[in-house]
């Protein structure tokens, strides 16, 4: 087992108070990631990019801007945003809106078939020396 831990005091403003959590040098995933914090009154700047994104609400209430529509985004819910669809988070509560971004594309899945497959080739041979 190997966690990674989420430190709030990083969660400032510097950091669009966002803390990268993924990728780290024991993880081989396709993907990165980052436990996000949306303060009351305040909203994530509107952007587009490259990635495939997925946000999973995590706990408060935010509403999500996209292609001109708004909607609710409530602890539980999940949503995809395709590449080059602009989206942002925007807090009209009165608590914290936090949640969790997941993104990724072609050159990380590559990256990632690419150390799966020298982990894979090192594993099985450790496992014909036994």
């Amino acid at each position: 087992m190997d966690v990674r831990r989420l430190d709030r005091d990083r969660l400032g403003p510097a950091n669009n108070h966002s803390q990268r959590l993924m990728p780290w040098d024991t993880l081989n995933a396709p993907f990165e990631g980052a436990w996000c914090v949306v303060r009351p009154g305040t909203a994530t700047t509107s952007h587009a990019h490259h990635e495939y994104e997925v946000f999973i609400a995590v706990s408060g209430e935010a509403v999500l801007v996209s292609g001109g529509e708004r909607t609710p985004f409530r602890p539980g819910d999940l949503v995809h945003f395709p590449p080059y669809v602009d989206h942002q988070v925007v807090n009209e509560g009165d608590e914290d809106f936090e949640m969790y971004a997941v993104w990724w594309d072609v050159p990380m899945s590559e990256r990632f078939t690419a150390r799966h497959h020298d982990t894979s080739l090192t594993t099985q041979g450790a496992r014909a020396e036994l």
